[in-house]
């Protein structure tokens, strides 16, 4: 199911997002995460685009949306990156979602490393969406967007015209970057409308349950911690199962208040975290159901 007809009937969305097993991990892992996630109401599972890099991984995004759509029955969303990719590269990957069914697609460029640079065909994601409606015009596309700007501009109001040119060009939904200061979201969302970027935008919510995990996602995505969120962090740093309890609870707040100033829709990150999922969309589910159900 293409998602704009999703969104075109719910005010709100709730998604989550899973990623592919790590080369040194069990592929049965996301089959257990997956079967943890069964009968959650969710809209769409996005699929991150192969841990690690290689064909063989990037290969297992297609298998696991083609998996949640023919054995979950809940509608997939495949990241594509173009990163080191080449127009056949590309090329290929759409067939092979195509052949699966697959038909929305999060369309990014992807992260810089040194194994990893760009191509000749892609520089920008909006290069990789361009070429996505040419080639398969059919394929729903859904876009990356950063309240807190994208660490490579200089400037929000500079990111946010980058991004109008990505909703231009046929991007029709749009999830953020994860983010723990609800007031980011809404001073970025309120440019974004005056830029005339209408599209429904989805929050990206990330649960904090563990001290590594802070350091390892401020350092890779800029995301400012807000200071009730360090004051947590600091106090149960060495209490693992506080610290978890604690991280649900402040996400959980953060999710509330989005819905009460309502927000389109919530994109859980999930880190293949069942527990943590579970217990997020049980607190939230009636209030979103309630939402939904207001005409």
């Amino acid at each position: 199911m293409n998602l704009s007809t999703l969104s075109s009937v719910k005010k709100v969305l709730f998604s989550l997002e899973v990623f592919p097993p790590k080369k040194d991990t069990s592929v049965n892992v996301i089959y257990n995460t997956l079967l943890g996630l069964r009968g959650l109401p969710v809209d769409f599972i996005s699929v991150t685009y192969g841990a690690g890099g290689s064909q063989t991984q990037k290969s297992k995004t297609c298998e696991i949306a083609s998996l949640i759509r023919s054995n979950y029955h809940i509608e997939p969303v495949s990241h594509l990156t173009c990163v080191g990719a080449t127009k056949a590269d590309i090329a290929a990957a759409l067939d092979a979602l195509q052949e699966n069914g697959v038909e929305n697609i999060l369309a990014l460029r992807g992260d810089l490393t040194p194994q990893m640079q760009l191509t000749e065909d892609f520089q920008h994601a909006v290069d990789l969406i361009r070429f996505i409606k040419e080639y398969a015009p059919s394929m729903n596309l859904l876009g990356a967007c950063y309240p807190e700007g994208h660490p490579e501009c200089d400037t929000l109001e500079e990111d946010i015209l980058h991004l109008k040119e990505k909703v231009d060009c046929g991007v029709g939904h749009l999830i953020t970057q994860l983010f723990f200061d609800n007031s980011c979201f809404y001073t970025f969302l309120n440019k974004a409308r005056q830029k005339g970027i209408e599209v429904p935008i989805e929050a990206g919510i990330m649960p904090i349950v563990n001290k590594n995990q802070i350091e390892r996602i401020v350092s890779m995505c800029g995301s400012s911690v807000p200071h009730k969120l360090a004051t947590i962090i600091s106090r149960y740093s060495d209490n693992p199962a506080a610290l978890r309890d604690a991280g649900i609870f402040y996400a959980t707040e953060q999710i509330m208040d989005l819905l009460e100033n309502d927000v389109d829709g919530i994109h859980l990150y999930t880190m293949n975290n069942v527990e943590v999922s579970q217990r997020i969309s049980s607190s939230i589910e009636t209030i979103i159901a309630a939402k939904n159900a207001i005409q």
